[in-house]
């Protein structure tokens, strides 16, 4: 392993499992493109999966709606990885001191019950439908653990897992073809108010355009998608920030409903 990348991955490491802000990678290790970045990645994955946090088990993709990309001021989509340690199922109640600042973001999550091989990339939003098990409701748990995110670079956020903190995950929905996946609206309730709403078509035009972009990102390092995984296809909602004692629940129409509470 290059020793820049060695060295950028125990440093975002050190930073996550000490709770310490992070300002942006020193110079000499700082990634200056997306396939630097995504290298750093795994190797952070590496670091945080022997240091107790579990595989990676999943995928989240950021920056797939306008609304998501005018408010983090970046243009094309960016991916990350989901340890296990970090999912929940249905509900989870999570202490605020373990994020330096919490945020929760609407999203459909897909489940994966076949290969999506890097040999048989490139995709389109058809072929990797026909991937898909069964589509839940989820909240991506992310976190803010900078010192001023917006002064970073889309490579500096992305090695460090483009802001995910976790997951809640629905039940899932193995009837999804009977659902007009595009036109479903996705909302945000905090403490019983509505915070935010949007639909799945805001997402890339479809939530499977998405999966496809990812599918095809991790072909072009050689990597694939596999049997049992899933993936936070994007925020259909703006972030919502969160304090101590909120009761966040995100809904998909048809697909139901996931609570976070903060405590």
């Amino acid at each position: 392993m290059d020793d820049a990348i060695a060295r950028a991955a125990r440093y975002i490491a050190g930073h996550r499992m000490a709770r310490r802000r992070m300002l942006e990678l020193p110079a000499g290790i700082r990634p200056h493109d997306e396939i630097g970045a995504y290298r750093i990645q795994d190797a952070f994955h590496d670091i945080m999966t022997h240091a107790g946090w579990g595989r990676v088990v999943g995928h989240k993709i950021g920056c797939t709606t306008p609304v998501m990309q005018r408010f983090l001021g970046i243009d094309s989509p960016c991916a990350g990885g989901v340890f296990d340690r970090t999912v929940h199922r249905r509900r989870a109640e999570l202490p605020v001191e373990d994020f330096l600042r919490a945020g929760v973001e609407c999203e459909i999550i897909v489940f994966l019950d076949r290969d999506l091989p890097a040999a048989g990339a490139p995709y389109d939003a058809s072929g990797v439908s026909l991937a898909i098990g069964a589509l839940a409701a989820g909240i991506e748990v992310v976190e803010d653990r900078y010192v001023d995110y917006k002064a970073l670079d889309a490579p500096t956020l992305i090695a460090d897992d483009f802001f995910n903190a976790g997951a809640i995950i629905g039940d899932p929905v193995p009837t999804w073809r009977s659902l007009d996946v595009a036109a479903l609206i996705g909302s945000t309730q905090i403490n019983g108010r509505a915070a935010g709403d949007g639909r799945a078509s805001d997402v890339m035009g479809h939530p499977f355009a998405a999966l496809a972009w990812l599918a095809n990102t991790l072909a072009k390092r050689g990597r694939s998608l596999v049997k049992g995984e899933f993936v936070c296809t994007g925020s259909i909602v703006e972030t919502k920030w969160v304090a101590r004692g909120d009761h966040c629940t995100a809904t998909i129409d048809g697909l139901g409903s996931v609570e976070a509470r903060f405590v």
